[in-house]
């Protein structure tokens, strides 16, 4: 249901969307899962493009892509590092019938970004540094991963042809190559929609 009320433009509320996932990833969305009204937001910049072809760069249970891929005909992909919640998110696409999104089970080291030309990027590494409401136990968090991903990602970004859209979420400017010019903000500036301009 929640699907349909967003096909027809309909205001559904975080705890709304969250009724789709199990009980301990619940109580995780206010931390870690992008809020639906933000999300929506995000997606209309995206998507305002070409054959817009979107990649979340840690994409956790999914909810960014979903809520895109059930709002727009454009391409959402997910990239995942915990295999629980990239199964997750699958089965949900699936059973939804969002045939628009696909996540993969990666390493962000180990993504090619030239498929894409917009990007979401909801600090997905934070876990590294301030290990408080962690999703799970899985992973190895430490500083040095932060770092090392973080640089990955701006590497890559610079390197995108001039056009590529960035959307970022609770992240640093520091993190958004010096290429990319903020074109918008709101959310009181958590959100800031950025172009590659040169």
């Amino acid at each position: 249901m929640v699907f349909e009320f967003l096909k027809l433009n309909k205001k559904i509320t975080d705890n709304e969307f969250d009724t789709i996932y199990p009980e301990n990833l619940k109580k995780l969305g206010h931390v870690h899962w992008t809020p639906v009204e933000v999300a929506i937001e995000a997606v209309a910049f995206l998507t305002d493009i070409k054959s817009p072809n979107i990649l979340d760069i840690g994409s956790g249970a999914g909810k960014f892509c979903l809520i895109g891929a059930a709002i727009t005909k454009a391409d959402f992909t997910g990239v995942e590092l915990r295999p629980e919640l990239y199964k997750l998110a699958k089965r949900i696409a699936k059973h939804y019938g969002l045939p628009n999104t696909q996540f993969i089970n990666s390493n962000i080291l180990e993504v090619d970004f030239s498929p894409y030309n917009a990007f979401y990027y909801f600090n997905p590494f934070y876990e590294n540094i301030e290990q408080v409401n962690t999703i799970d136990d899985t992973l190895d968090l430490k500083t040095q991963n932060y770092n090392i991903y973080t640089k990955y990602v701006k590497q890559q970004l610079e390197g995108m042809p001039k056009g590529t859209r960035l959307v970022t979420y609770w992240s640093s400017a520091k993190d958004v190559p010096l290429n990319y010019t903020l074109q918008g903000e709101s959310m009181n500036g958590l959100l800031e929609m950025w172009e590659k301009t040169y």
